[in-house]
């Protein structure tokens, strides 16, 4: 194993590892990196890459398959090891529950729009859609005024 330092002030801080597989050893390193990053982000996983996620930056974490995601201001998702019940207890203010598998930033949505059907949809600012549960729905009613 290799171990390169540069050290250049000028440049964002990363840490890359070129590994041959996944193991507690990495796992650690992983964990070590990351305990020491901003309380403002968290890392997102997609494909071969860990990606730190600004959290006032993401307008939804959801579930889908039993996984969690985060969706960016893109509208890109990123794995996210974390469940929402986890999330939701962690996450800043301005991050409400609106179905049983969403949680979405409420600064991140542009508008709401209502189905013939009677079902309302949350629609962000970058064009994503995630439908809000009828009983969040009301209670967000109750909060909001809306």
């Amino acid at each position: 194993m290799i171990f390169r330092l540069y050290i250049d002030r000028s440049c964002r801080e990363e840490v890359i590892a070129n590994v041959h597989e996944r193991t507690p050893l990495i796992d650690e390193i992983e964990r070590l990196v990351l305990q020491d990053s901003a309380a403002d982000q968290m890392p997102g996983y997609r494909d071969d890459e860990i990606i730190m996620l600004e959290i006032s930056g993401i307008e939804c974490f959801l579930t889908e398959n039993e996984r969690t995601y985060a969706v960016d201001a893109k509208g890109e998702k990123y794995l996210v090891r974390k469940r929402l019940c986890e999330l939701e207890s962690t996450l800043p203010a301005g991050f409400e529950r609106i179905s049983k598998s969403a949680i979405a930033n409420w600064k991140q949505i542009a508008r709401f729009r209502v189905q013939l059907s009677g079902a309302v949809d949350a629609v962000f600012k970058s064009g994503y859609v995630e439908c809000i549960s009828r009983r969040c729905f009301a209670d967000l009613k109750r909060r909001y005024g809306l």
